[in-house]
């Protein structure tokens, strides 16, 4: 746990790093280096809590009690950095665009289901049993999956990165993204080995 701690933190750095030196765009200056890092943020989160419906769907499929653990696990992580992409996006319309537009409509989705997010997570600890973190993980993914749909793009549009052309911001953006996938991926194993019996139980024996 330990070293895994060590790491998680050890990559956060290389992440601030990466984010600190990004390219500087032709509009925005390297004030978009806030809006670089707060889609890969925003991607982390989202993927995270994707493979927690998966999981979460494999375990009620299978009855694995490992499969609702890495449902939980990775539901929380996806969570996390849902919320904490939250600032990250204030960060980036202050710095590129001088002002707060709290009325977008990304944006209230994003606090509605911070919000939500942590009242299922809330119930599911209640509950105390990992099959209805998989249930209510599924449900979310498909209610956030419906709304993201339907929900109309201001502040953000489709592709902007990748439908730019140049290269070298598309390399760079997809290794910004891969380095936050790693963390949200260290967050969840973190949390998984945190919660389940079975994990605790074998390290107590060794």
């Amino acid at each position: 746990m330990k070293s895994a701690l060590f790491w998680f933190v050890l990559n956060l750095l290389a992440i601030i790093v990466v984010a600190a030196i990004g390219p500087a765009e032709k509009s925005l200056g390297t004030n978009v280096r806030v809006v670089y890092l707060h889609g890969a943020w925003v991607w982390a989160a989202l993927i995270c809590i994707f493979a927690a419906a998966v999981a979460g769907i494999a375990g009620l499929i299978s009855r694995r009690q490992a499969a609702h653990y890495w449902s939980l696990a990775l539901g929380r992580a996806g969570l996390i950095f849902w919320i904490t992409y939250l600032p990250l996006s204030l960060w980036a319309m202050q710095t590129n665009w001088n002002g707060l537009f709290l009325s977008e409509p990304r944006w209230r989705v994003a606090i509605v289901f911070a919000v939500g997010g942590l009242v299922m997570q809330v119930g599911i600890s209640m509950l105390d049993n990992p099959a209805w973190a998989s249930a209510f993980n599924v449900v979310y993914v498909l209610i956030l999956t419906y709304v993201l749909q339907t929900t109309d793009q201001v502040m953000h549009p489709g592709s902007p990165i990748f439908g730019s052309g140049a290269w070298r911001i598309q390399v760079y953006f997809l290794v910004l993204v891969l380095l936050t996938l790693l963390a949200a991926w260290q967050m969840a194993r973190l949390l998984y080995f945190s919660r389940n019996p079975s994990t605790m139980q074998a390290a107590e024996v060794e």
